[in-house]
């Protein structure tokens, strides 16, 4: 059985976020005897809010792993029908619960996040047969924190500076990863079977799952706002896109800046007019709303479908063409690549021998 520092070592060893709460999970049922443990995530859609549970791993084996970008958001519990998650999360503080007698089995929930921070809330489920030992409570506060430091490490150097947002650089290291399709070992259509190894990257290259879409977003007449203002009010200007971003897409969308006014979402959806929808939605938001000091700002938007011979920089190339034809439109405008393939106003033609970032 691994030790604790092994454990350590396998938690500080990732480059990829979402594999954290995976081998979170497996350090605890390897390091304690315990039943069960459950990694619960807090996500929103259009301001409800409720609970994914990223990561499951029982002591006989079983397990899953969600997937936060093919989840069906209306099967998901709310956050008030779990009492002790929530109080958990709004407390930051260990909750316990003896479900079955003071001395019988018993749930400890953990504080995923140490702070209040709204964009990262969770808690880890912790399933035993009895109240857990000091030493035991030891190890879960260990390897939490570790945890906690891996994430805000990963976290840092994923997200541009200014907005917060994911950067160019987490969408080239997770493009593939975060579209891969389930594997087909008996789970729903929405989970990963959980497996102890992550797939070597050579393994998960082209699975694509036809669902997936990136959209790239411009600021319209963004330099002309710049030379008019000044750079500090542009800068105001990208935090209030990226706001009106972060409340207009839903939670488990990634939502990307690549610097100056380019802003960037990859989301799973089963159909295009409901991608098309989503970025109508932002357009909209960002008409009507009142930038201070500026007034009225719009935007163009352009996405495409993720084929399963893509790389990155294919992809936003696709998306981009869509921006690009938006703005000779006239600007404030969304367009899907594919529907203009479709009605013969430009073709696409794929480039041979593309260079795969990975």
């Amino acid at each position: 059985m691994p030790t604790l520092t092994e454990h350590i070592i396998k938690l500080t060893d990732h480059r990829d976020r979402e594999l954290l709460e995976l081998t979170l999970s497996k350090a605890l049922i390897d390091l304690l005897r315990i039943d069960r443990v459950v990694v619960a995530r807090v996500v929103s859609e259009e301001g409800v809010k409720r609970w994914l549970e990223v990561a499951t791993l029982d002591a006989r084996g079983g397990g899953k792993v969600s997937d936060p970008m093919r989840v069906d958001f209306g099967t998901l519990r709310v956050l008030e029908d779990d009492r002790e998650r929530l109080r958990c999360v709004q407390e930051r503080d260990v909750i316990e619960r003896a479900w079955a007698g003071e001395d019988g089995p018993r749930i400890t929930y953990v504080p995923l996040f140490a702070d209040s921070r709204n964009d990262d809330r969770g808690v880890v489920e912790i399933h035993s047969g009895g109240t857990l030992s000091q030493g035991q409570r030891e190890v879960v506060n260990d390897i939490v924190h570790v945890f906690r430091n891996m994430y805000n490490l990963l976290a840092y150097s994923d997200r541009d500076a200014l907005t917060g947002l994911l950067n160019r650089k987490s969408l080239d290291d997770t493009f593939y990863s975060a579209v891969l399709e389930e594997m087909d070992h008996g789970i729903e259509s929405e989970t990963r079977v959980l497996e102890a190894d992550v797939l070597p990257v050579s393994e998960r290259r082209h699975r694509v799952p036809p669902n997936y879409w990136l959209g790239t977003i411009t600021v319209d007449n963004f330099g002309a706002i710049s030379d008019k203002c000044g750079h500090l009010i542009a800068e105001e200007v990208l935090l209030l896109v990226a706001r009106i971003m972060n409340n207009t897409f839903r939670t488990y969308d990634r939502i990307y800046r690549f610097g100056g006014d380019q802003f960037a979402v990859l989301m799973h959806c089963p159909d295009e007019a409901l991608v098309l929808a989503a970025f109508e939605r932002f357009r909209v938001n960002m008409e009507k709303f009142n930038f201070p000091q500026v007034g009225r700002v719009t935007a163009c938007a352009g996405f495409t479908r993720v084929t399963a011979v893509d790389s990155p920089s294919t992809t936003l190339e696709r998306a981009d063409r869509a921006v690009d034809y938006a703005q000779r439109k006239g600007r404030n405008q969304v367009y899907s690549h594919d529907e203009l393939v479709r009605k013969g106003l430009f073709g696409d033609v794929p480039k041979i021998g593309a260079v795969d970032l990975f």
